[in-house]
């Protein structure tokens, strides 16, 4: 019953988050923007916070207290970047410490009214129902927008190492932001699925060189686009096809020497443009059932310049420095099972510490519903100080 309510609400958000109106994202913007004068580049420092709220459902309480946060980042290229954020700290009583989740949402869309920090508030966010499941175990979570949603300049949705800096630099927000209750010895979990499985991967291989003096326990991570290439060849013409055209956008906002817009035909540049200003709900249908060759003059993806910037994103060459819950659904229709599968095996001949779960029955979207409990209880035990169980 608690599954399919889950799915319910998630369903739910999905149809309402394409509605938020795009003025509540500029004018969010707008605020952050106006205190990033005067203060510190350093990658987790705040910019700028102003109170939010926290509801899974529209008005349904959760007894937390929230923020909208705006902090430094960087970009994948290494330049400094500001990406906006939540943070969300359950008012439980609890006056010891608490871990801290850097929370990484799957697919939203790219307009900047899909922004988590911009639907959270409301109940029209897609995971926020996963979200509460953390906070009622006492547990604080910060959820990044990502870079370029909800913030100046088209998001870079699917450019890994962006995704892996807004991340971990969420995680030290959090624990630098005065209130929370949090610090430098907060110890951390890092979690996502889909765009949310690469953004928390990125960030699992990342952190103990980009930030090492984050108290990492562990990550989970699920149905995970380890390998763009192999994503973008299994949805050419498929109802998922239009993940194709929105990772190319995204691609295209982080090296804009690309040119993604000189290889689109009228009715590429049209979609493309759509799904700058769109949510998923709207671009998830626009983009389905089409080929790249539909709306391309030259397919960008068979270029050596594009292959080489999505190999960039691609996983599996650095393991990470905690141990790591990776799961994937066998039959996934969105992102290969052999995907994950070989990410898997990558992780574990460079050495990590990983717990690989297949999730047998179920596809895609089921599958960050139904293993969701399976992968807080992991968390829990890497918080409790027990082992992991790798099944390298």
């Amino acid at each position: 019953m608690r599954i399919r309510s889950s799915a319910l609400a998630a369903v739910a958000a999905l149809a309402l988050a394409a509605a938020i109106p795009a003025t509540t994202a500029r004018a969010a913007d707008e605020a952050g923007q106006s205190g990033q004068s005067g203060r510190s580049a350093r990658p987790g420092d705040i910019v700028s916070s102003v109170p939010s709220a926290f509801h899974p459902l529209p008005g349904q309480p959760t007894h937390t207290k929230a923020w909208k946060i705006h902090y430094n980042s960087t970009t994948a290229d290494g330049a400094p970047t500001v990406v906006s954020g939540t943070v969300i700290v359950p008012q439980d009583g609890r006056t010891g410490p608490r871990p801290l989740i850097t929370y990484a949402v799957g697919t939203v869309g790219m307009g900047d009214s899909c922004a988590p920090s911009n639907n959270l508030p409301y109940g029209t966010a897609l995971e926020a129902n996963l979200i509460q499941q953390l906070t009622l175990r006492g547990w604080a979570v910060v959820v990044t927008d990502y870079e370029g949603l909800g913030t100046p300049g088209v998001h870079t949705y699917t450019v890994g190492p962006s995704a892996g800096h807004a991340v971990l630099d969420a995680a030290r927000a959090a624990t630098r932001l005065p209130g929370t209750g949090l610090s430098t010895n907060t110890p951390v979990g890092i979690m996502g699925y889909s765009q949310g499985g690469q953004a928390s991967s990125w960030a699992a291989e990342l952190q103990g060189s980009y930030a090492p003096e984050l108290q990492v326990k562990g990550t989970a991570t699920g149905g995970v686009p380890a390998d763009l290439l192999k994503v973008a060849d299994f949805n050419n013409g498929s109802y998922g096809s239009g993940l194709i055209f929105m990772a190319a956008a995204g691609q295209d906002a982080a090296f804009p020497e690309l040119k993604l817009d000189s290889y689109l035909n009228p009715a590429g540049k049209a979609l493309v443009a759509g799904m700058k200003e769109n949510c998923v709900a709207i671009d998830a249908v626009a983009g389905s059932f089409k080929r790249i060759s539909d709306l391309t003059t030259r397919n960008p993806l068979a270029q050596p310049d594009w292959q080489a910037r999505l190999n960039q994103s691609k996983l599996g060459r650095t393991a990470p420095a905690a141990p790591v819950y990776q799961y994937h659904a066998l039959g996934d229709e969105l992102i290969p099972y052999a995907v994950g599968s070989r990410l898997r095996s990558d992780w574990c001949a460079k050495g990590a510490n990983l717990e690989f779960d297949t999730i047998w029955l179920g596809e895609h979207v089921s599958g960050v519903i139904t293993q969701s409990l399976a992968a807080g209880n992991w968390l829990a035990d890497r918080f409790a100080g027990r082992s992991a169980r790798p099944n390298c």
